[in-house]
């Protein structure tokens, strides 16, 4: 079965509009600028925003049809009989999060999530390498700089 984009985009803005509605009635924190009701209100509104774009069909018609080319002599790769277990691999990395986090910290298991995940959707490890290493630190820094969560330090602590 096949649902038309108005109906999917449309679910999206009434999905997104109830996070948001959902984080403003959360309560301010006293004295911090951001508090837990940010989160859900940005998050909810860039859904409901991303909801318009796809029922009202913005951006379809960058979408072209790719012509798939023969080419001679080449015959298609074949997939391994495990491919279809990549489906697993979030939520095995994301039990991987919670019982490696708290011994060996965010940052490096962070990297490493981030390095098998990117590695699985086909990223060359040039790409991975320096992706591992930096999406890391840029969302540690998020999380403690601007939303004021802790992450588990562990063998590698940041300097803020």
């Amino acid at each position: 079965m096949r649902l038309p984009d108005s109906v999917t985009g449309l679910f999206l803005v009434g999905l997104g509009a109830a996070a948001a509605y959902g984080g403003w009635q959360l309560p301010p924190v006293p004295g911090q600028p951001v508090g837990p009701n940010v989160f859900p209100l940005v998050i909810g509104s860039g859904l409901a925003l991303c909801g318009l774009a796809i029922a009202f069909g913005i951006g379809r018609t960058f979408e072209e049809e790719e012509e798939i080319i023969p080419v001679e002599g080449e015959k298609p790769k074949p997939q391994s009989k495990l491919y279809g277990l990549r489906a697993l691999l979030p939520p095995a990395l994301l039990l991987f999060y919670v019982a490696v986090a708290e011994r060996v910290g965010f940052i490096i298991t962070a990297a490493i999530i981030v390095f098998v995940t990117s590695t699985a959707l086909g990223a060359r490890w040039r790409l991975a390498l320096p992706l591992a290493v930096l999406a890391p630190i840029v969302v540690h820094l998020i999380f403690s700089k601007l939303l004021r969560v802790p992450l588990p330090i562990g063998l590698l602590p940041m300097p803020w």
